[in-house]
């Protein structure tokens, strides 16, 4: 990007921005291919560090290399590898007590002689815990002083000045979620782990199993299917905001069959009002939709989506209703009209990636 070919000011067109916007982005990208193909076995020893480690995963690094280490220590704890970071200015000031010798460091530093983080390193090793260092290369302060190096490599700054850390830390941010997510899929971590740090929000819940977000079968209405249909609407309230349905059982306690409040806007409107007095079992819903507990909510708000349907009863294994999955409980959750039927991606798209399933080969 040559600063005097294409210098910016304010009154720059916009066809400019957006060359120099893309080709910040290109120069990333491009160091990241890079570094990409310059993994080596030096990455699996690092796995082997972390998989072998009783202790914590602590990533330390200053400024904006230590706030790319916070989020990896983030992404390292939300997928099952205890981390935290350590800022390195606070550690020799008292946090160093987080660290002992079960421990393994991972520093980033772009050049490896960061004051603060060289200060460091003596009371680290003294602790005895292990130190794999992300930086530029193998000849500085850091790298030396460390169990296992990730360089970087040439890095060359994007933007016109190329001064402000940019592409090292797309690097480091690159390298530290490859670690991470390597790490948890070696581990077999699944969605059902996921959840279990992730319970706040709209992405724990989509997570969860539908026994934790249906209505308990004590907030539900449940009747036998051989009763009136008036006989059941009388028996049948419930106190507080009902569901829209209510869950018919037979002699064994078996679901049966499901009675919405629009079957019974229906009878009204067809004028046969004497159907009020036949048992409900002649108008109801046989054989109705259902979901069976340990399911996760996700694939029950799917199931909801493709049968457009507002309740979905949830049975045990013997086929009794223990809850109910109510739409309106769940509408901020409810899949959109673009996620319920992801389009297929071209074949020759730069975007699919295979990854590897647990026996190796891609998926």
């Amino acid at each position: 990007m040559d600063g005097a070919a294409l210098r910016l000011t304010a009154d720059t067109p916009q066809e400019e921005l957006l060359k120099f916007g893309r080709t910040v982005i290109q120069q990333e990208a491009t160091a990241l291919t890079a570094i990409a193909e310059r993994l080596d076995a030096r990455f699996c020893q690092v796995l082997d560090l972390i998989g072998e480690c009783r202790g914590d995963v602590i990533v330390t690094g200053m400024g904006k290399a230590g706030l790319i280490g916070q989020k990896i220590a983030a992404t390292f704890a939300s997928t099952g590898t205890p981390s935290h970071f350590l800022h390195p200015a606070e550690a020799i000031h008292g946090d160093l007590g987080r660290v002992d010798a079960h421990d393994v460091v991972l520093a980033f530093s772009q050049s490896g002689e960061t004051d603060e983080i060289v200060r460091l390193i003596p009371s680290l090793k003294a602790l005895g815990a292990q130190i794999v260092a992300v930086t530029a290369n193998e000849t500085n302060t850091l790298a030396r002083s460390s169990k296992f190096v990730l360089p970087l490599g040439p890095i060359v700054e994007a933007g016109e000045n190329r001064l402000a850390p940019s592409t090292s830390t797309a690097a480091m941010l690159a390298i530290g979620d490859a670690i991470a997510l390597t790490c948890s899929w070696r581990r077999g971590f699944r969605p059902e782990d996921f959840a279990k740090y992730h319970p706040g929000g709209s992405l724990g819940r989509r997570l969860a199993l539908v026994d934790e977000v249906m209505r308990p079968l004590a907030e539900c209405r449940i009747a036998k299917c051989d009763q009136p249909v008036r006989d059941v609407f009388v028996r049948a309230c419930r106190p507080g905001r009902r569901t829209g349905a209510i869950m018919l059982v037979d002699e064994q306690g078996k679901l049966a069959g499901l009675f919405t409040d629009s079957d019974l806007a229906r009878i009204f409107e067809s004028g046969k009002t004497e159907l009020l007095d036949h048992p409900i079992s002649s108008v109801m819903t046989t054989s109705p939709k259902t979901v069976t507990t340990g399911v996760r909510v996700q694939e029950a708000l799917a199931a909801i989506a493709k049968l457009k349907i507002s309740e979905l009863p949830v049975i045990n294994d013997d086929g009794q209703p223990i809850g109910m999955m109510d739409i309106t409980d769940l509408v901020e959750l409810a899949p959109t009209a673009s996620s319920e039927e992801p389009a297929a991606e071209e074949p020759d798209s730069p975007w699919t990636v295979p990854f590897p399933n647990q026996n190796g080969s891609s998926t």
